[in-house]
């Protein structure tokens, strides 16, 4: 009875992370079909099939492949901390390559066709969430994976990061469902009331972005399933609970 209760739990875990990924991948896979359907395809020829690589680009990488990347932490939580964030750094790198390529895809689409840049909320979403993953994966790289970092300053860095990275992934999912609900009213507009096959299938996709965003932050942030603690992470937790507890007087 008594190993009977962690061994629920791992089964709950695996049960969550492999529901995170069927929806994450349905997702990517419903993007593809969208673009590839009902928009022609894809090309980089400055034509609408160019434009169709930024949601499929912004999908796989700033939303799927942003979430694994966090995901690895409770994963591969017994791993050896380097192998994680080694892991953790490569998958956000990907994403962001994703990202850019997805960003410069929209960008040329625009000036071969004379279409204004960045003037809907979706765009300055979009960009702002873009410009903050960069940050954010420099800042990582900088703290965390080369050695010049003093284990003060990680301790500072480390819970802003944490936050950060959740915040980056919300904006993500967010940012696509503005972008979902512009392309549908520049597309079809007039017959979105109508439920045409294409606006039933971008408003299943939407609802599949939402049902992993959400399932991936309470995989996130469920205590439970958090990495447990080795003396380099005890560490930066003694360190940050003495700067915090610090009274101003000290020197």
């Amino acid at each position: 009875m008594a190993d009977s209760a962690p061994h629920a739990g791992r089964l709950t875990f695996g049960c969550l992370v492999g529901a995170s990924q069927l929806l994450g991948l349905a997702s990517v896979v419903l993007t593809g079909v969208w673009m590839g359907h009902y928009h022609g395809g894809y090309a980089w020829d400055g034509s609408g099939k160019e434009f169709n690589v930024h949601p499929l680009c912004m999908v796989l990488g700033l939303v799927f492949l942003q979430g694994d990347a966090v995901l690895v932490y409770r994963v591969f939580r017994n791993e050896a901390k380097r192998t994680t964030k080694l892991l953790h750094g490569i998958i956000h790198l990907l994403a962001l390559i994703l990202g850019v390529i997805g960003v410069v895809a929209v960008f040329d689409f625009h000036g071969q066709n004379n279409i204004p840049h960045m003037y809907s909320l979706h765009s300055w979403m979009g960009m702002v969430t873009v410009l903050l993953f960069c940050i954010q994966w420099l800042l990582g790289l900088l703290f965390f994976l080369f050695p010049g970092a003093s284990s003060r300053l990680r301790a500072l860095y480390l819970p802003v990061h944490v936050f950060s990275g959740l915040v980056l992934f919300v904006l993500a999912i967010g940012s696509c469902l503005l972008g979902i609900m512009e392309k549908l009213l520049f597309s079809i507009m007039l017959v979105y009331a109508e439920r045409v096959p294409e606006g039933v299938l971008a408003n299943v996709l939407g609802i599949l972005l939402v049902a992993f965003g959400v399932l991936m932050c309470y995989l996130i942030t469920k205590e439970e399933y958090k990495r447990p603690p080795n003396p380099e992470e005890e560490a930066l937790s003694l360190h940050f609970k003495s700067l915090t507890e610090e009274s101003p007087a000290s020197p």
